[in-house]
């Protein structure tokens, strides 16, 4: 009988889709952090927002009725809207670079760089930055320091980041889907909801858990999911009922030739990836975005195969996106 088990790929890290590197800068003092993707040319991208508070810059460049629909990096942070100046550190060097658009000759390169950010600026840290907030200077960092092997966990994008009442962080996986195609996530997971069952210890992800990268924990005898909000009165107390005061944002990566509406399906389906791992998600209090990106080196074939392919490439991505969000917190607990 044929194994039909599928697997992450080497590094279980979205940077297992060829083309793709990280790089973060994590502040200890001001308990904040930036996480940059970037791609090896002008990928193929779009972006899903469910969210009702979300923190943004460039979505609308990735509209599939608009011109441009193709990113040369993404970027995530911590700082709220202050954290999107991340980008603009981002945007400096890879013009600096020479990587970019250039709409006449001689002209400066202009990087496609959007972003999303998440409000860690209640955490405690040294926010006293006056005039000059750190987060353009991480952007610049980050692109210097990409690599495909980065660390998970209280780092980041995620270094502010709660879940609930827990630490949130930063995670990432990907998943090998057996005939050329990868599939890989990175998420920064701020969300209000729970990702724990009622035990306390049992991912809601648990049933989409490969080689027990977060923990193993399967749910014994539960008691019953009545509960819409848990932990309503200390999620108010820690002052996270606000609205934008949480989200979890993610990157999905394929290395499929898709289109720009194609990642924009991709990105809605894997935004299933978050109700599948959060209770509850897509809140009024929440961001939740999602961008989509694709390499192109991999050819998904014409007709109705395709829009099979492409289902297929969506539900992987959902997969990737729980168990990247779980892997985020169980680290973050380590």
């Amino acid at each position: 009988m044929t194994d039909l088990t599928l697997r992450p790929g080497p590094f279980n890290l979205i940077t297992d889709v060829a083309g793709l590197t990280v790089g973060q800068v994590t502040d200890e003092t001001v308990r904040s952090g930036a996480t940059v993707l970037l791609t090896d040319g002008f990928w193929r991208a779009a972006v899903d927002v469910r969210g009702g508070g979300p923190g943004t810059r460039e979505t609308e460049a990735l509209a599939p009725e608009n011109l441009v629909g193709q990113v040369h990096a993404i970027a995530l942070a911590g700082g709220s809207v202050f954290g999107l100046a991340v980008a603009d550190g981002v945007v400096a060097a890879l013009s600096a670079r020479g990587q970019g658009l250039r709409l006449k000759p001689g002209s400066p390169a202009i990087p496609v760089v959007p972003a999303a950010v998440l409000h860690d600026l209640g955490n405690g840290g040294d926010k006293a930055w006056g005039l000059e907030p750190p987060y353009r200077r991480w952007g610049l960092e980050a692109v210097a320091t990409a690599t495909e092997l980065f660390a998970l966990g209280r780092v980041g994008a995620g270094r502010g980041a709660m879940a609930g009442h827990i630490p949130g962080g930063l995670g990432s996986v990907s998943l090998d889907l057996g005939d050329g195609l990868i599939v890989g996530a990175l998420v920064a997971a701020n969300p209000i909801g729970s990702v724990y069952m009622p035990d306390g210890r049992t991912p809601w992800a648990w049933p989409f858990e490969l080689d027990g990268e977060f923990g193993g924990a399967h749910p014994g005898a539960q008691p019953p999911v009545s509960d819409p909000l848990p932990g309503q009165s200390r999620l108010a107390e820690l002052g996270r009922t606000q609205p934008g005061a949480n989200t979890t944002l993610a990157v999905v990566a394929c290395n499929a030739d898709l289109s720009t509406a194609e990642c924009k399906r991709v990105a809605m389906m894997a935004q299933d990836g978050i109700a599948r791992a959060v209770r509850p998600a897509h809140t009024p209090f929440d961001g939740d975005t999602v961008f989509a990106l694709a390499s192109g080196r991999r050819s998904l074939g014409e007709g109705p195969e395709r829009a099979v392919q492409l289902g297929r490439l969506g539900s992987a991505a959902a997969d990737c996106l729980a168990r990247a969000i779980a892997r985020a917190v169980h680290l973050a607990q380590a």
